[in-house]
């Protein structure tokens, strides 16, 4: 064996060849781009039809108005994080009732599960937004370079003029559509006419700015350059999916029991003795993923369901019948391998566990938002000092009450005490008395000193229990009301 003398000892020249080619190839295959091909079909139309819709959801709820009196913003979806509020048309949430917000995350999972638990990576073929927003950027691709053979075509060829405007406008649409997506987002936490002005005019927070950049980037690198590489490296679904599904479950299937075995066909030949696939590879080059369908399921398919408009065109010219790929199940392919007829269970084990606890989450948070008090009271009472001896031997206790308003309009309060004889209310600015009125402004927080007067001698212990109560509301609230040794009868 030949070898040589390096700093590190003798190497044969076998490995210091094999060292010189990894070190020139890389450990890491670099992206071998995909150029999937237009196809028409039942499922090509679906995508379009959803692609419109969730985008037409996403830029226009943020200018759709919904009316609410006073100051309060008159946007009907808006994430107020100024002043800490979530306002869903009639509904608005506070930043104590997060735990609405996690119920909501949960009910999202347990649909995504339940979904996958039936029909496969539903949601990854047709709504997630790294889909949605990669079909946008190949509609924008196809425009300015064509189909696939005219695209590969370009790529591999020399630079030209026309090479270099149509790249060139295709960069700057997908950069507009980058662009336009960033800034539809800020408008969802501020109110967007008034944010619109401020942006063009330099006057709009820096964190619209910041934010509008971020999703701009992150929009035309992950549609217009990684595409499938999000997919199959940054996003972990593809990865939990697998514990979602089983051998009942719907999904994209190429039906082996009847494409087998494949080969060209030739017009008018005899099908007897092979199937029905012709091996034209047409689910191949529609595929947006760059996976053959024909091996079976695969962590890159993301069910677009594009493979079975392409195979049902090839079908209908050679005149065999349609779905040879279709949502199926692999019990269902198996079972008619054998000669059995396929059964088909959408409601099993699993999905009805998933629909179960869906159910209940959906109920409790149902029951919470109608049960939901439209007011709260909250105290604190005062630790230094925690009592004052007034001249006339009465005993004074301080709070600090915070009175929650849910409501869209300005609500007037009648607040009492309730646990010792002869209790009297007093508030800096307001009439005394047994009861204080006390108003509170719409959709805000209400924060009041209360002083709490008890005559001498009517403390029986050193803490006393009080019910604070909000008449005509059944809000209430407990403290106690504090005196010393001495003052106890």
């Amino acid at each position: 064996m030949t070898t040589v003398i390096d700093r590190k000892g003798p190497v044969s020249v076998a490995d210091r060849a094999r060292a010189k080619s990894e070190k020139s190839t890389g450990l890491y295959k670099p992206r071998e781009p995909i150029y999937p091909k237009n196809v028409h079909g039942k499922w090509r139309m679906i995508k379009w039809i959803l692609l419109i819709v969730t985008l037409g959801i996403y830029y226009i709820t943020p200018w759709i108005r919904f009316t609410r009196p006073g100051d309060l913003p008159d946007q009907a979806v808006l994430v107020d994080f100024e002043h800490g509020r979530f306002y869903f048309f009639w509904i608005h949430l506070w930043p104590q009732e997060v735990f609405f917000v996690t119920g909501l995350l949960v009910m999202a999972a347990l649909g995504l599960f339940l979904v996958s638990s039936m029909f496969g990576r539903l949601w990854c073929g047709y709504a997630c937004p790294q889909t949605v927003w990669t079909d946008l950027f190949m509609f924008v691709e196809r425009f300015f370079e064509g189909d696939r053979n005219a695209h590969m075509r370009r790529d591999q060829g020399p630079l030209t003029f026309e090479k270099v405007w149509r790249k060139s406008a295709k960069h700057a649409f997908w950069l507009a559509v980058a662009f336009g997506t960033g800034g539809a987002w800020i408008f969802y936490f501020r109110d967007a006419p008034t944010l619109l002005q401020e942006f063009w005019t330099g006057h709009a927070p820096i964190t619209s700015y910041v934010s509008c950049a971020i999703l701009t980037f992150t929009t035309y690198v992950f549609a217009g350059h990684m595409r499938e590489q999000v997919c199959e490296y940054l996003c972990p679904w593809p990865r939990i999916q697998s514990a979602m599904t089983d051998a009942e479950t719907l999904q994209v299937t190429y039906r082996y029991d009847r494409g087998e075995p494949r080969g060209p066909h030739k017009k008018g030949a005899d099908w007897t003795g092979r199937g029905d696939c012709i091996d034209c590879n047409a689910c191949v080059v529609v595929c947006p993923m760059g996976i053959d369908i024909r091996n079976g399921p695969q962590l890159e398919c993301i069910n677009c369901g594009l493979c079975i408009d392409a195979c049902n065109e090839v079908m209908l010219k050679v005149d065999r019948p349609l779905g040879l790929i279709a949502y199926d199940t692999d019990l269902a392919v198996k079972a008619r391998s054998n000669g059995a007829p396929p059964k088909y269970r959408l409601l099993r084990t699993r999905t009805g566990f998933y629909a179960v606890l869906l159910t209940i989450v959906s109920g409790l948070m149902l029951w919470g938002l109608l049960t939901r008090p439209e007011a709260d009271l909250h105290l604190l009472h005062d630790r230094n000092p925690t009592f004052v001896r007034l001249q006339d031997g009465s005993i004074r206790n301080g709070y600090t009450l915070k009175i929650t308003n849910r409501l869209f309009e300005a609500q007037r309060f009648v607040l009492s005490v309730e646990g010792m004889p002869g209790l009297q209310l007093k508030s800096p600015g307001l009439p005394g008395g047994t009861t204080l009125t006390i108003d509170a402004p719409a959709d805000d927080v209400r924060t009041a000193r209360v002083f709490v007067i008890s005559p001498a001698g009517a403390a029986r212990t050193e803490e006393t229990p009080l019910t604070f109560r909000l008449s005509g509301r059944d809000v209430s609230g407990n403290s106690t009301f504090i005196v010393s040794r001495d003052d106890l009868p």
